[in-house]
């Protein structure tokens, strides 16, 4: 009876999934049952149920905030290639932040020189009049803050926040609004800020790093559709003035057809799915040049024709102007997202570019950019399913073997084939920025547990991973354990714990920086190996010293430790402890005592270095 409780409560979880049901629905299904009378194992496969169908609506609800996230900067794109009404598509941006951020009030000001003020240009979600009306003097507020750093500023509670001017029209507008916490990025064409949008909340909140960086995305895109606003304006104006300009203006409005075409191509490219390649022929069909896209620490990404590596001092420039800087004989753009620098393009063979080749270079720019995240989007989403899966893998891999062998293959990877496990580790480098490195070596990596995890198709694990060792430490030591080959998630299990045991053997006895596996450690690798009774090793070796130290607070094993690497030099070893070479001496004698006359014998030395090694590890 309850068995079939349980299959009934379980396909109303498959149900309550499908239906797109709320977490608090799905916790239902567990009380349900228990007030049912199921209990026991029963329960228990229940609850884990439960369990595995709440991360998989955190996971469906993850993907599908970023496809809306990715879906809106494909809108503003598009809104942007089909510019005509310019207060239209800045009312489409400020309503997607509200709705993407998910806050209470969204809006954009703008900066007026002339008249020395700051004005509301568009609001969504406001309910104040006073606060969709209200001016301000430049300088002033949370907004005067952002303009003059040209950075992102958000706080937590805008009243309690001491770090910008507070005046009496902006604190009353506020308040009227109800406003706690705000979020404020700059709108900026090359180094002048313009304007600033913002993303507020009625009640205090922090605002994480990827919603910055997404509002920065989106006011990147009001800016173009400001400055393509302008450009408009002055062709209009031109256009006024045909009979004393018209050469001018011809020159003007064949340089903005050649700038819409060239964007409105770039964009359809984006939209349809090209890759950087693409793009970058694009651009260099477009401006008559050769194209690099870089990433940011300077790797290429893709080029078209030839093109040297970006300057450094070129780079910084650009982002701190936010225009493209002339080398001599090429031209850099930074590719931002807001503040954070993605990479940067390098145009070759044109030494000089109008202002309208200029422009469209830096618009190019900003294609990049879009194009950078959507694939960094894309990445994270792959690295969180393989890195989830590997984390399974290896902490619970008796608990479904039929369904991690199943998830395995819906990324590609084949659970029951046979791989190599090799287990990173190194102090100097990140470990994400590890894995991504490691990659390569195999069919699925990731970090787990402070160190980056392979799994690889090779039947050598020791030479794969003296390998990784040797080509991923060209900036400081990465440290390589390797097992295997094994199949099936228990086998791979064991074969990870086994590498990291190695891995960490290798550090222990001074050879960080190098790989292998239990078999390239030779008789330590050996006493390592499943099944190696090591304490009993140990006890048999050094236990009259391990008691004398427990029952009298001495330090007699590390003297020993100290003796035998400086190579049994009394004078050495009096050194590394810091001690007189009597004291050294009298600790000999003592220990000569415990263990026996023959202590120092060839044979009988081996024995206890290896014990002190082993001892070592144990710790």
């Amino acid at each position: 009876m309850e068995d079939a409780a349980v299959e009934s409560a379980v396909a109303g979880l498959l149900a309550l999934l499908a239906d797109g049901a709320g977490g608090d629905r799905l916790a239902q299904v567990v009380i349900a049952a228990r007030a049912a009378g199921v209990d026991g194992a029963e329960l228990a496969a229940l609850e884990r149920a439960t369990e595995d169908a709440l991360r998989v609506r955190a996971t469906v609800a993850a993907h599908q905030r970023r496809e809306a996230e990715l879906a809106a900067l494909f809108d503003t794109a598009s809104d942007l290639a089909q510019l005509r009404d310019t207060d239209a598509v800045l009312r489409s941006i400020v309503h997607r932040a509200r709705m993407l951020l998910g806050v209470d009030v969204s809006y954009l000001s703008m900066n007026d020189e002339r008249s020395g003020i700051t004005y509301m240009r568009v609001t969504d979600g406001s309910a104040s009049a006073l606060f969709q009306q209200v001016t301000l003097g430049m300088g002033e507020g949370l907004g005067g803050l952002v303009a003059q750093t040209a950075r992102p500023y958000a706080t937590r509670d805008y009243f309690a926040d001491s770090r910008f001017k507070h005046t009496s029209p902006i604190d009353s507008s506020v308040k009227d609004e109800g406003l706690r916490a705000i979020l404020g990025v700059p709108l900026a064409l090359g180094s002048k800020v313009i304007g600033v949008l913002y993303a507020a909340d009625r009640t205090p909140r922090d605002f994480a790093a990827e919603e910055v960086a997404l509002l920065s995305s989106l006011a990147d895109h009001a800016a173009i559709a400001i400055d393509n606003a302008h450009l408009l304006d002055e062709t209009r104006l031109a256009l006024a003035d045909l009979n004393r300009a018209h050469e001018t203006i011809s020159a003007h409005n064949a340089a903005m057809r050649r700038a819409e075409d060239a964007h409105d191509r770039l964009m359809d490219l984006v939209l349809r799915g090209g890759d950087l390649s693409s793009v970058a022929a694009a651009v260099a069909d477009v401006l008559h040049g050769g194209i690099a896209v870089y990433d940011a620490s300077g790797s290429v990404l893709a080029a078209v024709g030839e093109c040297a590596g970006p300057s450094a001092d070129a780079v910084a420039a650009s982002r701190r102007t936010g225009r493209a800087v002339s080398t001599g004989d090429s031209w850099v753009c930074a590719v931002l997202a807001g503040p954070e620098p993605l990479g940067s393009l390098v145009l070759s063979g044109r030494p000089v570019l109008d202002d309208a080749d200029r422009r469209l270079f830096e618009r190019a720019g900003v294609v990049t950019a879009l194009l950078l995240m959507l694939r960094r989007s894309v990445a994270a989403a792959e690295d969180e399913v393989r890195g989830e899966l590997l984390t399974d893998l290896l902490t619970a891999p008796d608990r479904n073997p039929a369904a991690l062998v199943d998830r395995g293959r819906r990324v590609g990877v084949d659970l029951t084939a046979s791989y190599a496990v090799l287990v990173a580790t190194a102090d100097h480098v990140p470990r994400r920025r590890l894995a991504m490195a490691a990659a390569r070596y195999g069919v699925l990596a990731g970090v787990h547990a402070e160190q980056v995890v392979v799994l690889a198709r090779d039947a050598a694990p020791g030479a794969l991973a003296a390998r990784m060792a040797r080509e991923l430490g060209a900036d400081g030591p990465v440290t390589v354990g390797a097992a295997g080959p094994a199949s099936g998630p228990a086998g791979l299990a064991e074969a990870y714990a086994a590498a990291a045991r190695c891995a960490r053997s290798l550090i222990a006895l001074g050879r960080a920086g190098e790989g292998g596996s239990a078999a390239d450690l030779g008789f330590v690798g050996l006493l390592l190996g499943d099944g190696a009774d090591l304490s009993t090793y140990v006890r048999d070796t050094l236990g009259p010293v391990l008691d004398y130290d427990a029952r009298r607070g001495t330090d007699l094993v590390r003297t020993l430790e100290a003796y035998f690497s400086c190579g049994t030099n009394l004078t050495r070893a009096k050194e590394v402890l810091h001690v007189h070479v009597n004291t050294v001496v009298q600790r000999l004698e003592r220990i000569g005592a415990l263990l026996g006359p023959d202590w120092q014998e060839p044979a009988r030395a081996l024995e206890i270095h290896l014990a002190l090694r082993v001892h070592r590890l144990s710790r």
